[in-house]
């Protein structure tokens, strides 16, 4: 069951959510972010999801280790990404770290958060494809709780500039 979203009710305020991977367009979909946030006085959530595969016992302390170096990779990440969001709009995005599956840990931040009102994602803009979120999460679009925006990674400032 979806969660009847409250954006723009009052007390609540309308927030989009951003991925940040390591793709290179990344920063597409923040700018578009923070500049539709600067547009109607909404907020930003940033999500880094780390991956995780199975583990096996034996192998369990190299597993914590990595699990450390891939959150302290997730808090670098998101540094990058926030200083972006506020030199674009003066503002302090919410961060996640979430571990596990990209799109059920997208799911779950949006079911958990009713203010989050759109989900934005950059696409690349090469011939290889429009990148493995949006590869995994085009087989369930039709059925996103939420609307999604999708950048073309190869915009400029400018050219978002004119459509947010």
């Amino acid at each position: 069951m979806t969660t009847q979203r409250r954006s723009y009710e009052t007390g609540h305020k309308p927030k989009c959510l951003v991925i940040v991977d390591d793709t290179a367009e990344w920063d597409r979909a923040v700018y578009y972010a923070s500049r539709w946030a600067i547009r109607v006085g909404g907020g930003v959530v940033m999500l880094r999801v780390i991956e995780t595969e199975d583990q096996n016992q034996q192998w369990l302390g190299v597993a914590d280790i990595m699990r450390a170096e891939a959150e302290e990779a997730a808090n670098e990440a998101l540094d990058r990404a926030a200083g972006r969001a506020n030199g674009i709009a003066a503002i302090t995005p919410e961060r996640v770290i979430r571990e596990g599956d990209p799109t059920e840990q997208i799911l779950d931040v949006i079911e958990k958060d009713v203010d989050i009102a759109m989900l934005v994602l950059a696409a690349n803009p090469g011939a290889e494809g429009p990148g493995p979120i949006i590869t995994t999460m085009a087989k369930t679009m039709g059925a996103f709780p939420i609307p999604v925006t999708i950048v073309p990674g190869g915009l400029t400032d400018a050219e978002v500039d004119a459509l947010s």
